[in-house]
C-alpha cells in the first residue's frame, strides 16, 4: 500500500473537526468512507494514530508526530497546485545579490503598465544563476554568463565596477581606484555568486585572495578594514551600509547584465522583463 494525500487529508479533517461525523461533512463524505481511510492510513504507516472515546477523538503519541508532518505535506502539495494553476500569472525574478540595482524600484513601479496581467515577484537566492536551477524563479538576473548551454542568457545592460572599502581605509579619501593597485591589496570574494575573478588580473600581478559566500559576509570582512572589494554598481545602490565606501574603478571593464532563463521552457512574459530592463539601462546611459 502507498501513502497518499488524501489520507492525510482525512486525519487533519478528523483533528480538526473533533469527530469522524463532523470530518466527513466537511471532506463531503460518508462517515464509513472516513473510517475506512484513516484505517487505511494506519495500515500503510504501521501504528495506530487515534484514540476514540465517547466524548472526543484524540491523537496518540505517534497520531501526533503524523499529524504535524501531515500538515506541512499538505501545505506544501497545495503550494504545488496553486503555482501549477497560476504559473504564467506570476512572474518570480531571481538575484542573487542586488536585484536590478537603482532600477530596481523603478522596474516594479513599471511592469504592472508593462505586463498588468502579470503580478511580479523578486526572489532572492544565493546561487550562482540567480535561483533558476532550483526551481526558485522564471527568469533570473545575472552579471556572470551561464555556463550551462540550456540556459538562454540575453544582456540588457552594463554597469561600472566600483572598490569597496572600509570608511577609514586611507583609499577612501580618493575619487576612484586603478584595477592595477588593487592587485597590491588582498580582496574578499563571493566565488559562488560574485563577479570578481583573478582573470581580471595579469597573472603576475593578482591580488591575494580571501573568500566568502553571500553579500552580507562579503560587506562585514571588508568593514574590518583587512580586505577590500570589487563589486558591480548595483551593489552601491542596494547595499549602503555604515562604515563602508564605494569607489569607482576608473580603468576597469564593465560588468554585462543579464536576464536568463531555461530555453525549453520560456515564461511568456519574459520578453516584456527584457524590453522594460533594457530600456531601463540604456536611459541611464
Amino acid at each position: 500500500m502507498h501513502l497518499e494525500l488524501r489520507q492525510l487529508r482525512c486525519l487533519v479533517a478528523i483533528v480538526d473537526a473533533g469527530s469522524f461525523t463532523d470530518a466527513a461533512i466537511d471532506l463531503g463524505v460518508s462517515q464509513a468512507a472516513v473510517s475506512r481511510t484513516l484505517a487505511s492510513l494506519e495500515a500503510v504507516l504501521g501504528v495506530r494514530l487515534l484514540r476514540r472515546t465517547s466524548r472526543e477523538v484524540v491523537p496518540t503519541a505517534a497520531g501526533t508526530q503524523v499529524l504535524s508532518r501531515a500538515r506541512r505535506l499538505l501545505a506544501e502539495a497545495d503550494d504545488l497546485v496553486r503555482e501549477a494553476a497560476t504559473g504564467h500569472s506570476r512572474l518570480r525574478i531571481g538575484h542573487a545579490w542586488s536585484a536590478m540595482g537603482r532600477h530596481t524600484l523603478e522596474f516594479q513601479r513599471r511592469w504592472p503598465t508593462a505586463r498588468p496581467d502579470v503580478e511580479l515577484h523578486l526572489v532572492r537566492t544565493n546561487s550562482a544563476t540567480g535561483g533558476l536551477a532550483e526551481g526558485a524563479c522564471d527568469i533570473a538576473v545575472v552579471r556572470t554568463e551561464p555556463e550551462d548551454r540550456r540556459i538562454e542568457s540575453v544582456v540588457v545592460g552594463l554597469e561600472r565596477r566600483y572598490c569597496t572599502m572600509a570608511a577609514d581605509d586611507p583609499w577612501a579619501r580618493r575619487r576612484s581606484i586603478r584595477l592595477a593597485e588593487t592587485g597590491e591589496r588582498t580582496l574578499v570574494v563571493d566565488r559562488r555568486t560574485g563577479t570578481t575573478t583573478a582573470d581580471l588580473w595579469p597573472p603576475d600581478r593578482r591580488p591575494a585572495m580571501e573568500y566568502t559566500q553571500d553579500v552580507d559576509d562579503w560587506l562585514s570582512v571588508i568593514g574590518t578594514g583587512r580586505c577590500i572589494g570589487i563589486t558591480a554598481e548595483s551593489t552601491v545602490t542596494q547595499y549602503p551600509r555604515p562604515g563602508i565606501v564605494f569607489r569607482p574603478l576608473r580603468d576597469a571593464a564593465p560588468i554585462p547584465v543579464r536576464l536568463i532563463w531555461w530555453r525549453d521552457d520560456p515564461h511568456p512574459a519574459a520578453p516584456a522583463a527584457v524590453a522594460l530592463l533594457t530600456d531601463l539601462y540604456r536611459r541611464e546611459g
